[in-house]
């Protein structure tokens, strides 16, 4: 993923989300460190993609913007199928 997240890109995030939530994967990663803007209805989306997902998958996130990581932990601070990772 690279630019912004937010209502002109909505669809293909989602679309990407959807992908990884039929992916037979424990763990599905995303590499976000050229994520330059992402809105609360995309971090909303991820969020409702991940609680979709069986009990013990997870939606790995590599490299996530702060605003997207402020966003996940005030709405969203339990969500065990999202896992943040940085370098």
């Amino acid at each position: 993923m690279a630019g912004e997240i937010s209502l002109i890109t909505r669809r293909a995030w989602e679309q990407t989300l959807h992908q990884l939530a039929l992916s037979d994967e424990e763990a599905c990663h995303l590499e976000l460190s050229a994520i330059t803007f992402v809105d609360v209805a995309g971090v909303s989306a991820l969020a409702v993609a991940a609680q979709s997902l069986p009990e013990g998958r997870r939606i790995v996130l590599e490299e996530a913007p702060a605003a997207l990581r402020r966003v996940l932990g005030m709405f969203w601070p339990d969500l065990p199928a999202v896992e943040v990772v940085t370098a």
